[in-house]
C-alpha cells in the first residue's frame, strides 16, 4: 500500500470561543473553550489516516500530559507515529487560538515546544519512512532548514512532495524546484508576492509567478471561493464542495485540504478530482468544533462526493 510522510509540529490547542475576537488592550468574557490536539503536521496526519492512507508522521514531542493527548489521537485515528521522538528534555508545544463565534474565523499563537527542536540527524533516522512513501507533505511551524532538508530528501528519492507554506516564511530560490505542489492560502500567497490577493485573477497572476520561480504545481486555496490551480499546461478554478451542515469553525480546514490533496495523489486521481477530494474533505472539518478531532472519516467523505 502506498504511503504519506508527513513532517511537522504537534502542540496541544487551547481555543477560546466568543462573540468577537479581542483587541490589544481588550478583554472579553468568552462562550466556551476547548483544549485538544493540534499542529499543523499532526493535524494533517491525523486527516489523512482517517481519509484512508498509511500516513507516518515525523516529529517530536514532550514527555507530559499535552504528549500522551497526542499519542491517543494517533491511536484513535490510525497514524503511524514510530518516527515521532519523545524527548524528556523539552516540554510538548501549545497553541491558543481566539475563535469569533459570528464568522468561524480565527487567530492563533504557536509555541512550537518539543518540535521546534527537530534536527537534521532526527530526520535521517525517519529517512526510511520518506524514502519509500508516495507523497511526502510540510509545512513551516518545524524549524525552516529540517524543513527544506526533508524536502531536499524526498525529491532526491523521487517522492512527490507537497509544500504547505504556513505559516508564511522566506523560501531560497533553489528550493523552489524541489517541490512538486506549493499550496498556499490567500494570506500567504500575499506574502510571496507582494500584494493582496483576493479574487481568482489574483491567484492566477500570483501563480505565473510562481510557476516562473520553478514550482511545479500551484494550488492557492481561497477559502468560500475555492482553489486555484495552476502548472505550465493547464489553470483552472474549482469551487468548494456544497455541505449539508453550517460552517462552525474553519481552525484546522486547510490542514484537512492538504491531507486530502495528498491522499487523492496517492490513489492516482486526476487533479481536478485530487482537489475535489481535497475541498471535499475541507469543507467536512470545517462543520465540526476542533481541529483534529473534526477530520471527517473516508465514508463522510465518499459521501459527500
Amino acid at each position: 500500500m502506498s504511503s504519506i510522510s508527513i513532517l511537522g509540529i504537534y502542540v496541544a490547542d487551547l481555543a477560546f470561543f466568543g462573540k468577537s475576537i479581542p483587541v490589544a488592550g481588550e478583554t472579553l468574557l468568552g462562550e466556551s473553550y476547548v483544549i485538544g490536539p493540534g499542529g499543523k503536521g499532526s493535524n494533517q496526519a491525523v486527516a489523512a489516516a482517517k481519509a484512508g492512507a498509511k500516513t507516518y508522521f515525523i516529529s517530536k514531542i514532550g514527555d507530559d500530559q499535552f504528549g500522551s493527548m497526542a499519542i491517543k489521537i494517533y491511536d484513535e485515528a490510525g497514524v503511524d507515529y514510530s518516527k515521532v521522538i519523545i524527548s524528556s528534555e523539552h516540554a510538548t508545544g501549545a497553541a491558543g487560538i481566539l475563535v469569533d463565534q459570528q464568522s468561524g474565523k480565527n487567530a492563533i499563537n504557536v509555541v512550537p515546544g518539543a518540535a521546534g527542536a527537530l534536527t537534521n540527524q532526527d530526520i535521517d533516522q525517519a529517512s526510511d519512512v520518506i524514502k519509500n512513501s508516495e507523497v511526502f507533505l510540510t509545512q513551516f511551524e518545524a524549524p525552516k532548514d529540517v524543513v527544506f532538508y526533508s524536502l531536499q530528501m524526498a525529491h532526491d528519492n523521487n517522492v512527490t512532495t507537497i509544500l504547505n507554506p504556513a505559516p508564511a516564511a522566506s523560501i531560497d530560490q533553489n528550493i523552489f524546484p524541489l517541490i512538486d505542489y506549493f499550496t498556499p492560502n490567500e494570506t500567504e500567497t500575499s506574502f510571496y508576492v507582494n500584494y493582496k490577493v483576493e479574487s481568482e485573477s489574483d491567484a492566477k497572476k500570483a501563480s505565473d509567478q510562481f510557476l516562473d520561480w520553478g514550482i511545479k504545481n500551484i494550488i492557492i486555496t481561497m477559502g468560500e471561493k475555492g482553489a486555484y490551480f495552476a502548472n505550465k499546461e493547464d489553470q483552472f478554478h474549482v469551487p468548494i464542495i456544497n455541505l449539508k451542515n453550517p460552517v462552525v469553525d474553519t481552525t484546522g480546514a486547510g490542514d484537512a485540504f492538504n491531507a486530502g490533496f495528498a491522499v487523492a495523489l496517492t490513489e492516482k486521481k486526476n487533479i481536478k478530482d485530487a482537489i475535489k477530494f481535497a475541498s471535499a474533505t475541507a469543507g467536512l472539518s470545517a462543520t465540526k468544533i476542533g481541529t483534529a478531532n473534526s477530520m471527517p472519516l473516508r465514508e463522510e467523505i465518499e459521501k459527500i462526493l
